[in-house]
């Protein structure tokens, strides 16, 4: 029994009582005091692990066995579950996994928020719980003729061969699948990162739910790509509905994928899909939710939060392609987006335009220096919205965002972390966070999003 801290070594062995599960799906237990985290275990087990990292506030346990199981765990659909690094709660009930998010912002709003009771709602989850992502981007490995193609190992770049992803959409593992074949068949050779060597880094498939519309792209290391016409003729033979064909040429050395110029290979350009009566042209390299059921419940909820009656100003900051900006605009006076993406404004006018959405405005610029260029302007908002990157918002655009003292603030948030964070600084200028609305937009996986409503005290 290891009474002290100090004690904790490298290569120990011990039992540990799982009593939570951290942000990315790992097992979270304590002895003495002293944090383990250990992957492929879940609360309410008790495991044996070896000691693989010892930090000094924490360590990182190998799991050895697992001693006594939960009630709540299942077995995992997928066979490469464990090795390949894209779903996290497989082994979870999804009952259970619900239960896990809605623990997972309570417990980041209480510890980095410090806010002591939040009004959570249950976990909205209505849509399909498999086969729902509409984007594929899976990177290749291997050798030529052997090519691997699937997700990445958990926190490495060893690609996991993949035939069948039990999350995404079966047109996604269609295109998977004959990139795989025609490669192998012709020898081309798979992009290796550390030698910069290889032609095809990654293979992408975007689908539209609702219009049907499949779009392939490929992602190469160059311009000239040997025996192209025979892929294309695959994907066209075996995609009924396949609409587009494009080329992606990325020669940089970045992690970035979809940098560099674009080519149309077969087909247009874009494909259509819909979120509730709202439609939306998508390019490869467009932003567009990869749940499109569920992300009408998101938006939904956003609205509701929002308490729109038709007079209303409301500013949506990192507005993105405008999605959720045309169902404010349903129900409010007028909308102005800012997005720093100058091509994302533009695709978020051509979607206002495309929908008849006369009354919402876009502002390509740093929301920090656009803000106060609206209020100096004259300009109040009734409501802002706020959907920020994982990362969550920049202090610089909160400081912004007082300028306009909104009664009410409705915060999308993909990441607790962050979430609470921000909550955190809105508090100290009177903002009191009155609801949160989880959403499930990525079933399996460890990541939720939500909705909170923050109103001025």
């Amino acid at each position: 029994m290891i009474g002290q801290k100090t004690e904790f070594l490298k290569g120990q062995e011990f039992f540990v009582e799982i009593t939570g599960l951290g942000t990315s799906g790992e097992g979270v237990g304590r002895v003495n005091g002293f944090t383990v985290f250990v992957q492929g275990v879940l609360p309410g087990e008790i495991a044996k692990i070896q000691l693989s990292v010892v930090k000094k506030n924490y360590a990182v346990g190998t799991l050895l066995a697992i001693a006594k199981d939960s009630p709540e765990r299942v077995e995992p659909r997928c066979p490469v579950f464990g090795k390949c690094g894209g779903c996290q709660l497989q082994h979870l009930s999804y009952k259970a996994q619900l239960e896990a998010k809605r623990e997972q912002i309570q417990a980041a709003l209480i510890r980095i928020g410090r806010l002591p009771f939040v009004d959570i709602q249950p976990v909205l989850s209505e849509a399909p719980i498999w086969y729902y992502r509409n984007k594929m981007l899976f990177p290749t490995g291997g050798v030529p003729g052997q090519t691997l193609l699937g997700c990445y190992a958990r926190a490495s770049h060893l690609v996991i061969d993949t035939k069948e992803c039990f999350i995404q959409d079966p047109m996604n593992n269609k295109i998977m699948n004959t990139t795989r074949e025609w490669m192998n068949d012709y020898k081309i050779q798979p992009y290796a990162p550390n030698a910069q060597i290889g032609i095809i880094r990654n293979v992408m498939g975007r689908v539209g739910v609702k219009s049907g519309e499949v779009m392939a792209a490929i992602v190469t290391n160059g311009e000239q790509v040997v025996h192209i016409n025979e892929l294309i003729a695959r994907l066209k033979k075996r995609i009924p509905n396949l609409a587009s064909v494009v080329q992606v040429m990325n020669t940089s050395k970045s992690n970035v994928v979809l940098r560099g110029k674009t080519v149309l290979l077969y087909g247009k350009e874009t494909i259509s899909d819909s979120i509730g009566k709202f439609k939306f042209n998508v390019s490869a390299k467009s932003f567009f939710q990869i749940n499109s059921l569920q992300t009408e419940a998101l938006y939904d909820a956003a609205v509701k939060m929002a308490r729109l009656t038709g007079r209303e100003t409301v500013v949506e900051v990192y507005c993105g392609t405008g999605s959720i900006s045309m169902f404010l605009a349903e129900k409010a006076r007028s909308v102005i987006g800012i997005e720093l993406s100058e091509e994302a404004v533009g695709d978020a006018w051509e979607n206002a335009r495309a929908n008849g959405c006369d009354n919402a405005e876009f502002i390509a610029g740093d929301a920090a220096v656009e803000l106060p260029k609206l209020a100096q302007d004259g300009v109040k908002a009734d409501v802002v919205v706020l959907d920020p990157p994982r990362a969550g918002c920049d202090n610089k655009v909160i400081e912004a965002l007082f300028s306009m003292t909104p009664k009410r603030i409705v915060y999308v948030s993909c990441n607790p972390a962050s979430l609470a964070r921000d909550v955190g600084l809105l508090a100290e200028q009177g903002y009191v966070l009155t609801k949160v609305q989880p959403v499930d937009m990525f079933p399996m996986t460890s990541h939720v999003e939500c909705v909170a409503l923050l109103e001025k005290r």
